[in-house]
Protein backbone atom coordinates (compact mmCIF):
# COMPACT_ATOMS: atom_id res chain seq x y z
CA UNK A 1 0.00 0.00 0.00
CA UNK A 2 1.44 3.38 -0.81
CA UNK A 3 0.88 7.33 0.56
CA UNK A 4 -0.18 9.97 -0.45
CA UNK A 5 2.52 12.43 -0.90
CA UNK A 6 0.57 15.62 -2.74
CA UNK A 7 -2.25 16.71 -3.95
CA UNK A 8 -2.86 17.76 -8.00
CA UNK A 9 -5.05 19.16 -10.05
CA UNK A 10 -4.62 19.21 -13.55
CA UNK A 11 -6.90 22.25 -15.22
CA UNK A 12 -7.44 22.21 -19.21
CA UNK A 13 -9.59 24.21 -21.74
CA UNK A 14 -13.25 23.56 -21.70
CA UNK A 15 -14.60 24.58 -25.01
CA UNK A 16 -18.49 24.47 -23.24
CA UNK A 17 -19.20 24.68 -20.09
CA UNK A 18 -22.10 21.76 -20.56
CA UNK A 19 -19.70 19.57 -21.87
CA UNK A 20 -17.93 16.65 -20.48
CA UNK A 21 -14.40 17.41 -19.00
CA UNK A 22 -12.23 16.81 -21.33
CA UNK A 23 -9.01 14.36 -19.29
CA UNK A 24 -9.87 11.01 -20.58
CA UNK A 25 -8.36 7.86 -18.32
CA UNK A 26 -5.72 6.15 -19.57
CA UNK A 27 -3.69 3.78 -19.18
CA UNK A 28 -2.22 4.00 -15.54
CA UNK A 29 1.01 3.69 -17.34
CA UNK A 30 1.31 7.75 -18.49
CA UNK A 31 -0.70 8.32 -15.01
CA UNK A 32 -3.23 8.37 -15.43
CA UNK A 33 -4.12 11.79 -17.63
CA UNK A 34 -4.25 12.35 -21.69
CA UNK A 35 -4.44 16.25 -23.36
CA UNK A 36 -8.02 16.50 -24.81
CA UNK A 37 -7.64 16.29 -28.62
CA UNK A 38 -6.11 19.13 -30.71
CA UNK A 39 -9.36 19.59 -32.35
CA UNK A 40 -11.59 19.88 -28.79
CA UNK A 41 -12.04 23.85 -28.16
CA UNK A 42 -10.62 25.01 -31.56
CA UNK A 43 -13.45 27.73 -31.49
CA UNK A 44 -12.87 29.24 -28.54
CA UNK A 45 -14.85 31.79 -27.65
CA UNK A 46 -12.56 35.29 -26.38
CA UNK A 47 -14.76 36.58 -24.30
CA UNK A 48 -15.49 33.21 -22.57
CA UNK A 49 -13.41 31.12 -20.14
CA UNK A 50 -13.89 27.44 -19.29
CA UNK A 51 -11.44 25.28 -17.77
CA UNK A 52 -11.81 21.43 -16.73
CA UNK A 53 -10.09 20.87 -13.04
CA UNK A 54 -9.27 17.07 -12.35
CA UNK A 55 -7.99 16.21 -9.09
CA UNK A 56 -5.68 13.58 -8.02
CA UNK A 57 -3.40 12.30 -5.12
CA UNK A 58 0.49 11.25 -6.15
CA UNK A 59 1.61 8.40 -4.60
CA UNK A 60 4.70 8.04 -3.04
CA UNK A 61 5.67 5.65 -5.68
CA UNK A 62 4.67 8.72 -7.87
CA UNK A 63 1.57 6.82 -9.64
CA UNK A 64 -1.82 9.17 -9.39
CA UNK A 65 -5.16 8.09 -8.20
CA UNK A 66 -8.33 10.35 -9.59
CA UNK A 67 -10.30 12.22 -6.52
CA UNK A 68 -13.00 13.87 -9.01
CA UNK A 69 -13.12 14.63 -12.39
CA UNK A 70 -16.22 16.99 -12.77
CA UNK A 71 -15.07 19.97 -11.52
CA UNK A 72 -14.70 23.23 -13.52
CA UNK A 73 -15.97 26.61 -14.35
CA UNK A 74 -16.77 29.31 -16.47
CA UNK A 75 -16.68 32.90 -16.67
CA UNK A 76 -17.91 35.67 -19.39
CA UNK A 77 -17.84 38.82 -19.97
CA UNK A 78 -21.46 39.97 -19.77
CA UNK A 79 -22.93 43.41 -18.71
CA UNK A 80 -22.13 46.72 -18.69
CA UNK A 81 -18.81 47.36 -19.87
CA UNK A 82 -18.27 43.76 -21.23
CA UNK A 83 -18.31 45.38 -24.96
CA UNK A 84 -14.94 47.03 -24.01
CA UNK A 85 -13.33 43.99 -23.20
CA UNK A 86 -12.15 42.20 -26.39
CA UNK A 87 -10.54 39.15 -24.77
CA UNK A 88 -11.18 38.10 -21.42
CA UNK A 89 -8.02 35.20 -21.90
CA UNK A 90 -5.72 38.37 -22.23
CA UNK A 91 -6.88 39.27 -18.30
CA UNK A 92 -6.44 36.05 -16.67
CA UNK A 93 -3.37 34.87 -15.36
CA UNK A 94 -1.40 31.28 -14.92
CA UNK A 95 -1.88 32.45 -11.04
CA UNK A 96 -5.73 33.11 -11.37
CA UNK A 97 -6.63 29.93 -13.14
CA UNK A 98 -4.26 28.02 -10.56
CA UNK A 99 -6.07 29.41 -7.55
CA UNK A 100 -9.45 29.16 -8.93
CA UNK A 101 -8.40 25.81 -9.63
CA UNK A 102 -7.46 24.93 -6.38
CA UNK A 103 -10.79 26.25 -5.14
CA UNK A 104 -13.36 24.44 -7.32
CA UNK A 105 -12.13 21.37 -6.70
CA UNK A 106 -13.20 21.80 -2.91
CA UNK A 107 -13.96 22.57 0.07
CA UNK A 108 -17.50 23.69 -0.74
CA UNK A 109 -18.95 27.05 0.95
CA UNK A 110 -21.35 26.15 3.67
CA UNK A 111 -25.09 26.12 3.16
CA UNK A 112 -27.73 25.00 4.75
CA UNK A 113 -26.92 26.23 8.19
CA UNK A 114 -23.57 23.89 7.87
CA UNK A 115 -20.39 25.71 9.43
CA UNK A 116 -17.65 26.06 7.04
CA UNK A 117 -15.65 23.31 9.57
CA UNK A 118 -18.52 20.74 9.17
CA UNK A 119 -17.67 21.55 5.33
CA UNK A 120 -14.27 20.75 5.41
CA UNK A 121 -14.26 18.03 7.41
CA UNK A 122 -17.06 16.18 5.50
CA UNK A 123 -14.97 17.45 2.29
CA UNK A 124 -11.24 15.83 3.35
CA UNK A 125 -12.83 12.83 4.60
CA UNK A 126 -14.70 11.51 1.33
CA UNK A 127 -11.59 12.18 -0.27
CA UNK A 128 -10.46 10.05 2.30
CA UNK A 129 -12.80 7.30 1.40
CA UNK A 130 -12.44 7.61 -2.37
CA UNK A 131 -8.57 6.74 -1.29
CA UNK A 132 -8.68 3.80 0.65
CA UNK A 133 -11.44 2.46 -1.70
CA UNK A 134 -8.59 2.92 -4.12
CA UNK A 135 -5.90 0.81 -1.74
CA UNK A 136 -4.14 4.07 -0.40
CA UNK A 137 -2.83 4.71 3.16
CA UNK A 138 -4.53 7.34 4.43
CA UNK A 139 -6.24 10.15 6.75
CA UNK A 140 -8.09 12.91 6.38
CA UNK A 141 -6.15 14.99 9.12
CA UNK A 142 -3.46 14.39 6.90
CA UNK A 143 -4.47 14.48 3.76
CA UNK A 144 -5.74 18.46 3.86
CA UNK A 145 -1.98 19.86 5.16
CA UNK A 146 -0.57 18.23 2.10
CA UNK A 147 1.00 20.50 -0.88
CA UNK A 148 -1.50 21.10 -3.76
CA UNK A 149 -0.30 21.49 -6.80
CA UNK A 150 -1.94 22.66 -10.02
CA UNK A 151 -1.10 21.96 -13.94
CA UNK A 152 -2.00 23.59 -16.47
CA UNK A 153 -2.40 21.77 -19.80
CA UNK A 154 0.07 22.44 -22.73
CA UNK A 155 -3.26 23.67 -24.59
CA UNK A 156 -4.57 25.63 -21.71
CA UNK A 157 -0.76 27.25 -21.74
CA UNK A 158 -1.31 27.81 -25.47
CA UNK A 159 -4.56 29.58 -24.85
CA UNK A 160 -3.24 31.76 -22.66
CA UNK A 161 0.09 33.15 -24.38
CA UNK A 162 -1.69 33.42 -27.33
CA UNK A 163 -3.87 36.05 -25.77
CA UNK A 164 -2.38 39.92 -26.89
CA UNK A 165 -0.16 40.79 -23.86
CA UNK A 166 0.41 37.63 -22.61
CA UNK A 167 -0.17 36.78 -19.15
CA UNK A 168 2.61 35.18 -16.89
Amino acid sequence: MHRVVRLLTRADVREDAGAESPSVPVHPDVRGWAEAPRSAGGGIDPRRISVSARHEAVLDDGSRLLLLDDRGWTEELRGAGADEIDDLWARTSEHDIAETARTVVGPDEPFGGRTQDDMETDHWNALADILRAQGAVVDARELRQLPHDVELSDRLRARLDQSPGGTT
